[in-house]
């Protein structure tokens, strides 16, 4: 017998329906350009944006600040594109001031790349005031807004943004499985113009303007994630059910604020791998450790103590000497940054590095406040 399930046997997703989620990204994103909704995690969007946009002769300014930086360099040159790629420490942040000397030194970028904040690494980068000198020089901006999207303001049409890839799964607590970018007209035009652009393929977002947007939205290019994009509508609206876009960024500022406080009475050696709070990302603090202490082993020893912790080591090389606090999402509250500095506190104080947890809670407890 067929027992009714209520994530399975499921009406189809209608053209009216996919199209009313869209409007809602869009929303979200204060944009008055198309947005697109992909039907995979974000890194769809992310190459198929850089593969219809650079191509041979084209010169792309690539900003890294982290390992997602590195990904889009090797796509760009993949494309044939001329990367002058410039690199801060994973523990600032870049500058519009280092982009505006990169741009004089090199007049012909007509692309430029940048991770508004890296969860990676832990820091967030000035967009505003960096898409002001790119708009000035005249280059395609592009921004992977995965990890900020629902943190901290993210304004496209404001701050001249003509890419910006979004995904549901950091902040916004939602699916991991679906993605969304805004596509500026200038973008349109650029990709149109492009040869490379992928065209009948799972990457083409031009497929997706001739078939979907310039039809009127009337039909689906193909079946929809229709799971993820229940889930994507769903997480929007809790997110106005529970006092709208600021409530959510007020609550992961706080979550910032208290995980960085608590992290510094904690002591045991831990500190902040972003050293400056202005640098630093809503969505997860990052903290170096110091003394010897691996930050791999830290970290299982603290997820043996309360494994719903959301803590991480670093990636790669990282993951020897950073401890991520990953505080977005479900995982912004109090309690949840509360439990973290216990755990890292119980786990410090076993490998020989005292900790001092009731202070590391006190502080959290007033900074969030």
């Amino acid at each position: 017998m067929n027992h009714p399930h209520p994530l399975l046997d499921l009406p189809p997703l209608t053209a009216d329906r996919f199209a009313a989620i869209e409007r809602r990204v869009a929303a979200l994103l204060a944009t008055e350009q198309d947005v697109v909704i992909t039907q995979g995690e974000a890194l769809l969007p992310l190459e198929g944006c850089i593969r219809s946009g650079a191509r041979p002769g084209s010169t792309a300014l690539n900003i890294v600040t982290g390992p997602y930086g590195q990904t889009f360099g090797d796509w760009l040159r993949d494309c044939g594109a001329t990367v002058i790629d410039l690199e801060v420490p994973f523990h600032t942040a870049v500058t519009a001031k280092d982009v505006e000397r990169a741009l004089a030194a090199h007049p012909g970028t007509d692309f430029v790349s940048l991770v508004h904040a890296e969860a990676a690494t832990g820091n967030t980068n000035p967009v505003a005031e960096i898409g002001e000198v790119v708009r000035a020089h005249g280059a395609l901006f592009y921004l992977d807004a995965v990890a900020s999207v629902g943190a901290e303001p993210l304004l496209p049409d404001a701050w001249g943004v003509d890419l910006c890839v979004i995904g549901a799964q950091k902040a916004l607590g939602g699916p991991a499985g679906v993605s969304a970018v805004s596509v500026s007209g200038r973008a349109w035009e650029r990709f149109a113009a492009n040869p490379k652009a992928p065209r009948r393929s799972y990457l083409s977002l031009l497929d997706w303007k001739e078939r979907w947007i310039d039809t009127g939205r009337r039909a689906l290019p193909h079946a929809p994630a229709q799971l993820e994009m229940l889930a994507l509508e769903a997480c929007l609206e809790r997110m106005d059910a529970e006092g709208g876009l600021p409530v959510l960024m007020a609550r992961h500022a706080s979550a910032k604020a208290a995980a960085r406080a608590g992290a510094a009475a904690l002591g045991g050696g831990l500190e902040p791998y972003v050293y400056e709070a202005a640098d630093a990302a809503p969505v997860a603090t990052t903290l170096r450790t110091t003394g010897g202490v691996d930050a791999a082993e830290l970290v299982a020893k603290a997820l043996a103590v309360d494994p719903s912790v959301p803590l991480a080591a670093g990636g790669g090389a990282l993951a020897r000497e950073m401890v991520r606090v990953n505080h977005y999402g479900p995982a912004a509250t109090p309690e949840a940054v509360r439990a973290s500095l216990t755990a890292l506190g119980a786990a410090l104080t076993d490998l020989g590095r005292p900790a001092d947890v009731d202070a590391a809670l006190a502080s959290a407890t007033a900074a969030w406040a």
